[in-house]
């Protein structure tokens, strides 16, 4: 694979450098790069911020909260992470996708890490998580990104992780520390983060005989007015967590909220009802998919809340490129869980 060098531990510059690699650069083949960023927590595009983090540990401790373009859950980076994305065109996405995810778990295990896929986009050692991913499909572009926990402040992690709802005790859950570990436990022979990042650059360019990319001033430039403009944002950062309104003056408005885990993660969906039929659709979660949602929440407005309209308006839209491994029947099972309104 081609690789780039991108030193900036700006978080909001990095996920605009992520979506110009995306969107912009051109991809004869897989292109990939490492990064870190400065003490921030990365929310999923689909989160709300609010119900995911501890905000008031992030604006105490100077951590800053960021969105990036790809689903899944809150995770925590500070220079004790190192992060990789890899990028390329994908004639069959279904093929590529699991391709990119190994390229890094067999990079890890050339180091002697002792690692393996899990779940939908975890990556363990020992039954602990020390890796998570997401993808972004653009057009016939394909990006996987995710962390590499090497040396991580755990006691930070834990602390700017904890919703104040009180979300991980709530479901019983183990403390965010009990289920992670970083890398350094079982890489005693790599010196340090920048001796880790050496050693997989090198790996993953095949001892450097795959060419390096060198980014233009202005793609810098495009990069850092899109970091300004729009992932610094306070309309980006928590525009979707705004609720849909239900249209006023009519007796016969609805609003619901369903909750539920299918095999693409956890999928929330707020609905307004108007005289049986759906008036706005939210979506929000810590689920993986290719696509953002919004074609979907768009297709279903005006549709007639019951199970036979939804299908036939949902078959055709290829529902698993918006949620992964989730069939149209799920997904109307999570829509309508019961008698229709």
């Amino acid at each position: 694979m081609r690789y780039l060098r991108n030193k900036n531990t700006d978080p909001y510059f990095n996920m605009a450098f992520d979506e110009y690699a995306l969107q912009e650069l051109s991809l004869e083949e897989p292109l990939f790069y490492l990064w870190q960023n400065r003490s921030a927590v990365i929310i999923g595009l689909n989160q709300n911020a609010s119900a995911e983090v501890n905000l008031d540990y992030l604006n105490n401790h100077n951590i800053a909260l960021v969105r990036r373009v790809t689903g899944g859950g809150a995770v925590y980076h500070d220079l004790g992470n190192l992060n990789y994305t890899i990028v390329g065109r994908a004639k069959d996405l279904d093929r590529d996708y699991p391709e990119y995810t190994r390229y890094m778990l067999q990079a890890l295990q050339a180091l002697g890490v002792e690692a393996e896929l899990s779940g939908r986009n975890d990556i363990l050692v020992n039954g602990r998580k020390v890796s998570g991913y997401a993808k972004r499909v653009y057009k016939d572009r394909l990006m996987v990104h995710g962390t590499l926990m090497f040396d991580v402040d755990l006691e930070v992690l834990e602390q700017a992780l904890n919703a104040p709802t009180g979300k991980l005790a709530a479901k019983g859950v183990a403390s965010v520390r009990s289920r992670v570990m970083n890398l350094r436990e079982c890489l005693p022979q790599v010196n340090d983060i920048t001796d880790f990042c050496m050693q997989l650059e090198r790996y993953l360019s095949r001892d450097y005989h795959d060419a390096e990319l060198l980014l233009s001033p202005e793609d810098l430039q495009k990069i850092e007015l899109s970091a300004r403009n729009k992932f610094a944002t306070t309309e980006w950062i928590f525009g979707t967590d705004s609720t849909p309104k239900t249209s006023k003056g009519s007796e016969n408005a609805h609003k619901v909220s369903y909750t539920k885990r299918l095999p693409c993660g956890t999928i929330e969906v707020k609905l307004d009802i108007q005289n049986g039929y759906i008036s706005s659709c939210n979506f929000g979660g810590d689920f993986i998919g290719g696509l953002p949602t919004s074609p979907v929440s768009e297709a279903l407005v005006g549709v007639r809340y019951e199970k036979s309209a939804l299908r036939q308006r949902l078959i055709p839209m290829n529902i698993t490129s918006y949620f992964d491994g989730t069939e149209v029947d799920s997904l109307i099972d999570l829509l309508i869980p019961s008698d229709p309104l």
